[in-house]
């Protein structure tokens, strides 16, 4: 490494600026069209761990944490494993984990998480998946159905803790595909008709099984802060209704994660301390109303966390027809192909005075549903070996990722102080053919 590898510098003149709040925090031009994050230039990212790569700010990823716990100073922060389940990640928070399968109960383990701080989530739990969160001593498991809790009363160690999901019926305004809290959808028991307090019950009927208290959780990238300010106001009812029916007072509420992030330029970025404050304070005000004491308050954010932090990088391999095609794709990140998400992009490494026009960030699939990104301006005289960078993409990238057409998933690597630390490694042909035993 050179020392013009990880010292900070200004860039040319005539260089787009940054998209604010798309890039991570020690994001910076460097000259040439390069750019530096965690002090190390994009280009010799590319260069030694090949493309695509993703690379994650660890000085973003700290940066949130801490503004979290600022936020909800007496809150349990869990984080939301599945955006991205990696034991360095888990590391580097240092939060509780939310966790929907041994698969990621093995992971948190692994990465140091005490059984008490794990949250087991779900609305399928196979027996393989109870069988590691009762060996794990898992501090919670989260009830999504009557037959689940019928299960976890035959199975669970005495004591076991247990929370109930509860359907709110809350509208949080995003897309179909990542609402949870509405009525007719596969998650948990419904407020409206009664089914949330009756399977209170049915736990509390369960000599083995403690309830713990309520979770429930509004969707993904949820910028309207008054839709979790109306599932306070719905699950404190609640918590209500089963001290005055059962005579016990739950002592945890749940209220999910979801906080959005921009994934393109102009998009607003979540309110987290307006958030907070309108959250806390309802809390407390719809508490005192019922005449309840205020719960325990969890909250399990993911996406919020870790997104901004990532940048992949890809190279590009042609251009035609208002295309430019890339070395990556839907393997890497079929968030485009699963939901439609928005992403932007950005030439890196090359200074050029040449317009921008609209380009289609192609992938390397043999799908037609195989795109990037959409309308990104882009230099005119983009060409194959240029290299791009995606920001914003540190959730729901490694996690969703396959290895369609037989593509390795590309390695992750963390920055900080000038210092590049693989997190994940490349896979290799080797890795893909191993399991393979025919």
């Amino acid at each position: 490494m050179t020392l013009a590898d990880v010292l900070p510098s200004v860039g040319l003149a005539g260089e787009p600026p940054l998209e604010p709040g798309l890039w991570p925090r020690t994001t910076h031009l460097a000259g040439g069209g390069d750019l530096t994050c965690g002090s190390v230039r994009l280009t010799r990212l590319a260069a030694r761990f090949g493309t695509p790569v993703q690379v994650f700010d660890e000085t973003e990823i700290r940066g949130r944490a801490e503004s979290l716990r600022a936020a909800f100073p007496d809150a349990e922060i869990a984080f939301a494993t599945k955006a991205l389940p990696v034991r360095g990640v888990l590391r580097v928070l240092g939060f509780s984990a939310d966790v929907c399968s041994s698969g990621e109960i093995a992971m948190a383990r692994s990465a140091g998480v005490p059984g008490e701080r794990i949250l087991v989530h779900g609305n399928v739990k196979t027996p393989e998946d109870l069988k590691a969160a009762f060996t794990a001593h898992a501090g919670r498991i989260v009830a999504d159905s009557a037959d689940e809790i019928d299960q976890l009363a035959a199975l669970a160690p005495a004591g076991q803790r247990v929370l109930v999901r509860v359907t709110p019926g809350v509208d949080a305004h995003t897309h179909r595909a990542l609402a949870t809290a509405v009525e007719g959808q596969k998650f948990g028991f419904s407020l409206a008709s009664g089914a949330a307090l009756d399977a209170v019950g049915q736990v509390l009927a369960q000599p083995g099984l403690r309830a713990a208290g309520l979770h429930c959780h509004l969707g993904s990238q949820v910028r309207d802060t008054c839709a979790y300010a109306e599932a306070v106001r719905r699950m404190v009812r609640l918590l209500a209704e089963v001290r005055e029916r059962h005579g016990v007072m739950l002592d945890q509420l749940d209220l999910g994660g979801g906080f959005a992030v921009p994934y393109r330029a102009g998009e607003p970025a979540f309110d987290l301390t307006g958030a907070a404050r309108r959250i806390l304070g309802t809390l407390r005000l719809e508490c005192d109303r019922h005449r309840i004491p205020v719960p325990r308050l969890v909250l399990e954010p993911g996406r919020w966390l870790v997104a901004t932090a990532g940048i992949t990088l890809y190279r590009v391999a042609a251009v035609k027809s208002g295309f430019v095609a890339v070395d990556g794709g839907m393997s890497d990140n079929p968030r485009p192909a699963l939901y439609g998400a928005r992403y932007t992009a950005r030439l890196v490494g090359r200074h050029t005075k040449a317009p921008r026009r609209p380009w289609t960030i192609a992938g390397r699939h043999c799908e037609a549903g195989d795109v990037l990104a959409e309308d990104v301006p882009l230099p005119a005289d983009i060409r194959p070996g240029d290299l791009l960078a995606v920001p914003v993409s540190g959730a729901y990238h490694h996690a969703l990722a396959s290895n369609y057409n037989l593509v390795g998933r590309p390695p992750l690597v963390a920055v900080a102080g000038g210092a590049p630390r693989v997190l994940v490694r490349r896979e290799t042909e080797e890795d893909l053919l191993r399991r393979d035993l025919g």
